[in-house]
């Protein structure tokens, strides 16, 4: 689903709650790049106040549509907005193997003891929440609240949630997956381009409960929105149709009861990238987590139920 992954994370990121929402905001965040294990990452970090890290999906994604949804909180809070290793400003690795969920959740680690913060908050979509919640499982005395949004609690999950894509895509696109099947039938796999084109042309309205011509605020300046060779790596070279990267090992499911930090779960209705069918499994697996679904959204509630969205993740971070 990279291409699927990759489209929502560029089409969402301005709303029409002005009030929420700084259109300006990529202008008032500078890059400051650190060095971390002998790479330069970049971090972009503005305001005081308790620090709340947000953590963009993909895998693959830049930092950009995160900082476009949440980059205002700076009036009230340390917003830290960064580019994992082969990501947006980042460098890329040496060694492709090197693009792990356990690298990327260490990587937040090493930021938050290089900027000296006692205790941080967490806040993930899609992939990104796959980090947050090893980092909160591995840290628990440095997590202070996590917020999970569309996420995924296992490799499990996220095959399941590539095969009902699938079997929506095929359903409803009869005569686009012909196409896929054609050309899968001479062995290409999801990462292969002639493949990828195919793939990333379906419609998108399993992703948006309505609106599926909502378009997004960029950076004015050109960055790197995705790095395919992280999802390949993670989730794997066919991974859109069988996870076989670094995801399908991971299974937070028996371990996600164990964490002590205040926990928001936010889920939406119509999602076809994290499936309700699937979400919902949160409050078995977290019972200690507040868990609300959007019954007017998809994959991303803050853009289809602003105002509810904003008022909720408030009044859980307690943001006057």
């Amino acid at each position: 689903m990279k291409n699927i992954f990759s489209f929502v994370i560029l089409s969402f990121v301005i709303f029409t709650l002005q009030s929420q929402v700084d259109p300006q905001i990529f202008e008032k965040f500078e890059s400051n790049f650190i060095t971390i294990d002998g790479y330069h990452i970049n971090v972009e970090i503005k305001g005081m106040g308790d620090p709340i890290f947000f953590i963009p999906g993909g895998p693959g994604n830049s930092h950009d549509y995160m900082q476009g949804a949440f980059g205002q909180y700076y009036k009230t809070n340390t917003v830290v907005f960064f580019d994992f290793l082969g990501r947006g400003k980042s460098d890329n690795a040496k060694n492709v193997q090197e693009y792990s969920v356990e690298n990327d959740t260490e990587l937040i680690e090493k930021i938050r003891k290089h900027f000296g913060f006692e205790k941080i908050s967490i806040v993930g979509h899609s992939y990104g929440t796959v980090p947050a919640q090893n980092y909160a499982i591995k840290y628990p005395e440095n997590t202070d609240k996590l917020v999970l949004i569309s996420g995924f609690h296992s490799g499990i999950m996220w095959q399941a949630n590539c095969d009902s894509y699938n079997e929506y895509a095929k359903k409803h696109f009869p005569e686009k997956w012909d196409k896929v099947d054609s050309l899968r039938a001479l062995g290409y796999v999801s990462s292969d381009p002639e493949l990828m084109k195919v793939y990333g042309s379906f419609p998108t309205k399993y992703i948006y409960y309505h609106d599926t011509k909502i378009k997004g605020n960029s950076p004015k300046e050109k960055y790197r929105a995705w790095n395919n060779d992280v999802y390949v790596e993670i989730i794997g070279r066919d991974g859109d149709f069988e996870v076989s990267g670094d995801m399908i090992d991971i299974d937070f499911r028996r371990a996600l009861k164990n964490i002590k930090s205040p926990i928001l779960i936010v889920a939406g209705r119509y999602d076809g990238v994290s499936t309700p069918e699937f979400n919902i499994q949160y409050e078995i697996f977290m019972p200690q987590a507040t868990f609300v679904m959007f019954e007017e959204s998809g994959h991303n509630p803050y853009l289809e139920e602003p105002e509810k969205f904003y008022n909720l993740f408030e009044e859980f971070m307690t943001i006057n």
